[in-house]
């Protein structure tokens, strides 16, 4: 973009959609500016450019009204041919404006991605912690770095909370701006598989791209998991992307490594060893700790030792990724161990409380089959008494994994409580019956709808020596039952009881 176009009185409208609306529209645009761009119309100021685009179930042409009610300059639409849109400002009508948002949105704000390293991170498990575990490397007070995914968005420590892990197109690159303008040099974020499927990544211009896994999850959504793969992938063919990172225990991540073209630059990480053909990273002799990790990193940068507090061989694989991006970076393998060997838990990702003279109480966001097995097995290698957990399953999401879930609990535990976690528009009886048709032995599995007495009921009774995994919620801060979120904290819940006990 030619800076010029953005003039204090707006950006010219003409060289926005110059390339994306055909030339006979922009005639009838010639002259007028814009000074913001909006996707939800009751963001609308004056002056703003309303993008209407398809959604899922409704049209942004349905909310015009509102938004020129509110201001709007224009209003650019995605074409449909059962709409023929009359308004007293000028339309702008654009094909696949869904996917094209993005790069529309890069021109207004003056491209900011291009001017700093962007990492982006997909996989069904492990893109917080990875995201979290680069950004606490690579921050500095000189080179901020900024940070976009589940947990919110902002300078790394600053931290904002935000509807989804991909922001759409339009606020995606306006945190893009706003970190450039704060001085950052990097920015680390979360690619979603709906955020990717949607568009919302458009425009960006990501160098480094991190394949963490794939297990089941978002069905519901995507229909199969051969879908749910594909749209996972396309972070991999974004136009000039600089290199990968593969997790190569992985089987999809396999098939990147076999399937991306060869000027492509890959680096696979692995617990397993060296991939033939691949820059990779391995890991020799992961020793569980009673607080943590201890493990040997080689590949071609080098060797070093990594000793973290983190929980998990799948940590050792996030540290792997993690790791593989600060040496793309050129960080020297001795610094870059040395500060991932410090980085701290990520809030709600095995985050450990307690102990001593009360149970460990770790609360997890795991709410997949893998992520769930994945943290009972680690948590089971660090725990001499008994293991218990506190899980439920989302409504409105992928039914067909909740007997898996059951079932994955009922093999690694001792003791489990069934609870609600965001039933929102469904019966919770019925999310409930569904996990349990995966237990060979339901009645010894109860359930307890309430989350708090669930909750209170497993610490009740886990003592000295025994470990409590609550999980599914994370971080969150809400119980979403119907439409409505009520404060909720399964954190605070553990914070609340160990004071109690500590009295």
């Amino acid at each position: 973009m030619n800076p010029a176009e953005k003039q204090t009185d707006g950006f010219q409208l003409t060289a926005l959609l110059e390339g994306f609306a055909e030339s006979k529209a922009l005639e009838a645009i010639k002259g007028l500016g814009v000074t913001d761009l909006c996707i939800a119309s009751q963001q609308v100021t004056p002056g703003s450019l309303f993008m209407a685009s398809r959604g899922q179930t409704r049209h942004g042409l349905d909310f015009m009204g509102e938004a020129i009610a509110r201001g709007a300059t224009a209003i650019v639409w995605e074409s449909d041919s059962s709409r023929h849109p009359v308004a007293e400002v000028p339309l702008v009508k654009i094909d696949d404006l869904s996917e094209k948002l993005g790069d529309i949105a890069a021109r207004f704000f003056a491209d900011p991605s291009a001017a700093m390293t962007i990492t982006s991170i997909t996989g069904t498990n492990g893109k917080t912690s990875v995201a979290h575990f680069i950004a606490q490397a690579l921050d500095r007070p000189d080179a901020r770095c900024g940070l976009i995914g589940t947990l919110g968005a902002g300078l790394y420590g600053s931290m904002q909370p935000t509807a989804n892990t991909t922001p759409n197109a339009v606020d995606l690159q306006r945190a893009m701006a706003e970190f450039h303008n704060a001085g950052a040099k990097n920015v680390v974020m979360e690619a979603s598989s709906h955020g990717l499927e949607q568009g919302r990544v458009n425009g960006v211009k990501v160098d480094t791209a991190v394949f963490a896994n794939l297990s089941r999850d978002h069905l519901d959504y995507h229909g199969d998991m051969e879908s749910y793969a594909a749209c996972k992938q396309k972070l991999f063919s974004f136009p000039g992307l600089k290199a990968a990172v593969i997790n190569a225990d992985d089987a999809v991540g396999n098939v990147l490594i076999d399937t991306l073209p060869a000027e492509l630059r890959k680096v696979a990480f692995s617990l397993q060893g060296p991939v033939s053909g691949v820059e990779t990273l391995s890991v020799r002799n992961i020793e569980k700790l009673a607080g943590g990790l201890r493990f040997k990193v080689e590949g071609p940068w080098g060797e070093g030792i990594i000793e973290t507090a983190l929980l998990g061989a799948f940590n050792a694989q996030n540290l792997l990724a993690s790791l593989a991006v600060l040496l793309l970076a050129d960080m020297p393998m001795s610094e870059a161990v040395t500060r991932l060997s410090s980085v701290m838990p990520v809030p709600g990702r095995m985050e450990r409380f307690g102990g001593g003279d009360h149970p460990v109480v770790v609360v997890d966001y795991a709410h997949t089959p893998d992520a769930m097995e994945k943290a009972l097995l680690a948590l089971r290698t660090h725990t001499s008494g008994k293991l218990v957990c506190v899980f439920g399953c989302g409504g409105d999401r992928d039914w067909g994994k909740r007997p898996q879930m059951g079932e994955v609990v009922e093999r690694h535990t001792d003791f489990a409580i069934i609870t609600d976690d965001n039933p929102r528009n469904e019966d919770a009886t019925a999310i409930v019956s569904q996990i349990r048709t995966g237990l060979q032995r339901p009645r010894k599995m109860p359930v307890i709808h309430d989350r708090l007495s669930a909750i209170e009921m497993a610490l009740e009774v886990a003592g000295p020596g025994d470990c409590v995994l609550i999980a599914g919620k994370g971080h969150e801060e809400y119980q979403i039952i119907e439409d409505k979120r009520i404060a909720f904290s399964d954190r605070q819940v553990i914070r609340d009881w160990l004071k109690g006990v500590q009295l």
